[in-house]
Order: C-alpha cells, then structure tokens, then sequence
C-alpha cells in the first residue's frame, strides 16, 4: 500500500511538471494570457482619389452582404473574434423585406434586390476585401459603424456608395458628421437623375396610375424663423400642370431616410394645382396634408465644406419614383423631376 501511494505521488509531480511545460509553451513567459490589442486604425483620404478632410481607416473582409446599404464584415485586427455590420456611408437603399444570403431568394421594394445585387457583384469582383473609412470611429446608425465601402478591382480602389449612387441605386441621404462625401455624392445622383436611370426611371417598377402626368415637385426646406418652431413652414409641394387632376391615394412622400408620409384614399393634385404635405401636425384639407412630425425633417442646406442638402421624393403604389427635388438645387437637369 505504502509503494502504491508513493507511485501514485511521483505519478502526480509528472502529470504537474508535464501541465506546467505545457502552460509555459502555450503562455510563452508563464504569465497571465491577455488578448490581444486591436489594431490602431491607420489614417488616409476619405476617398479612393485623394482629397478631401483626412479619414481613419480599416481593412476587412466582407462576410454577407445584408442589402443594398448594409454589409457584415470582419474587420482585420479590431480585437473582435466576430464580423460586424457596416452601414455604408450616406446612401440609402430601397428596403428588402426578406433578407437571404441567396440572392434568389431576397424580396423587397422596387430596386431593393438590384441594390443588393449590385453590391456582392462589387464585392465578389474585389475578392471580397475591403477598406473602410470614416472620419470618425465613433459615427454609427442603429449601432452600426457608419462606413465608405471600397473594394480594389484591377488594381483601384471604388467607392461601392459612388456606384449604387452613379446607376441610381440608391439615394444620397448626408450624415452631418461624415461630410467628406457628400459633394460627390450629390452630384452623383444628380447624373443618375438626369439620365433617368433605376430609381429615376419612373416607371422602371412597371406601368402606374396616372403614368404620364407630368407631376414635379418642390420641398421648401427653409420654414420662415426658427425651422422647429414652425414645422407646417417646411413642406413638400407638388405640382400638376396638366388639365386633369392625379389621384394619389396610397402614394407617399418621402426624405432620403426612412420617413414617409402615404396619402389617404381620394387624394389628388388637382388640375393646373397643388397639394402641400406640410412636416407638422394640423387638420387634412382637399391641398394640404399634415406629416404629424414633431421635428424637422429636412436639413438646410449648407455651403461649406460639410455640403449638406437632401431630398424630396414622391413614389406611386407600384414602387417607382414619380416626382423629385435635390437640393441644394445646382441647376442640373436632374435636381427637379422633368415636367
């Protein structure tokens, strides 16, 4: 008994010294094991041609792409054992409602799919690397790191929110604090407009009510005094020239982020007139709607190098965009709806 319990303790000191050389290999010094630090992100232009206020920068792989503005990437030394969702920076796109890994399988609103689509062709023809950049690491929507998205074909940088934005894929929506953009991007989207491509083809989506009334739009973005003080000042004005007048019962309005104002049953723009969707709340007349918001919607626009500005649009039942208005208004074709 005695000479079993003194194998069992040298047995033991084996089994301790073997654990501690094995701990030592694995920990390197012995020490504690700590994670590693993330990478610092390292600092370069916003954009892929140069120019521009200085942004920091990141490397990663994409993972999936969520939508037309939304991918999952894994960021490359962000300390992070799992992919992160990344906005794309000041563009939206139209809204999927059945999300899929599978393109086939994804639905949604007119233009929604070719967005997304559009978005993994880039990606895939970029290997499926990506550098992200920002001017601030902290910016974000709906706890998602607002990013610009740049995939490297055939040895260049591009810009995949410049794409969806030059084919008229998306809408140009600013984000005050990432402004770097916003110049670029609105002029994109005025050449889509001009061009009458995707979401500017008003009737891509397939032939709609009243399809060839000749509707344009007016967004008076600057109410008189203090723009939360007087909400009913900032509105959207639609205009019918024409003899006869457009019913626009379940139509809707809408800025380049998710709010929208449907119009009820009976609408309508009446002959050689107007109807106004005013931001605040009031009392529907036969001309002027009433949002119901509490705050304002659409931003003034700005000279500066921040370059802000937005846009009205208006959208019939089958999902193509009927009427806009970009502003700041450049004088291009494409900053109004052609009448």
């Amino acid at each position: 008994m005695i000479a079993q319990a003194g194998r069992a303790a040298v047995d033991t000191r084996v089994m301790l010294r073997r654990l501690a050389l094995v701990l030592a290999a694995v920990l390197g010094t012995g020490g504690l094991a700590t994670p590693a630090a993330p990478a610092a992100a390292a600092s370069g232009s916003c954009l892929p041609t140069g120019g521009g206020p200085a942004c920091q920068t990141w490397t990663g792989r994409v993972v999936r792409v969520g939508d037309g503005d939304t991918v999952l990437v894994d960021i490359t030394g962000d300390g992070r054992d799992n992919p992160r969702w990344i906005r794309l920076v000041n563009v939206q796109a139209m809204e999927l409602t059945v999300y899929s890994s599978v393109a086939a399988r994804r639905r949604g609103q007119c233009h929604a799919v070719n967005a997304a689509a559009r978005v993994e062709q880039l990606i895939r023809a970029g290997g499926g690397v990506v550098r992200l950049t920002a001017q601030h690491a902290s910016s974000s929507s709906k706890n998602r790191p607002l990013r610009s998205v740049q995939v490297r074909i055939n040895g260049v940088w591009r810009d995949i929110g410049l794409d969806l934005l030059s084919r008229g894929l998306t809408l140009w929506q600013p984000f005050k604090g990432e402004y770097a953009w916003n110049a670029t991007y609105r002029a994109a989207e005025a050449r889509a407009a001009q061009n009458g491509l995707n979401l500017f083809d008003t009737d891509a989506c397939g032939s709609g009510p009243s399809q060839h009334a000749p509707i344009t739009a007016f967004v008076n973005y600057d109410a008189e005094g203090l723009d939360d003080q007087n909400l009913n000042g900032e509105y959207v004005r639609l205009d019918n020239p024409s003899a006869s007048a457009v019913p626009i019962g379940g139509w809707w309005v809408r800025d380049s982020g998710l709010r929208r104002y449907t119009f009820r049953a009976g609408s309508a723009i009446p002959a050689g007139g107007s109807v106004y969707v005013h931001v605040g709340k009031g009392k529907d007349t036969a001309t002027h709607k009433y949002w119901g918001l509490t705050t304002p919607v659409f931003d003034n626009p700005t000279d500066d190098a921040q370059a802000l500005g937005d846009g009205a649009y208006l959208f019939d039942p089958k999902g193509d965009m009927r009427a806009w208005m970009l502003y700041p208004v450049a004088g291009t074709v494409g900053d109004r709806s052609p009448a």
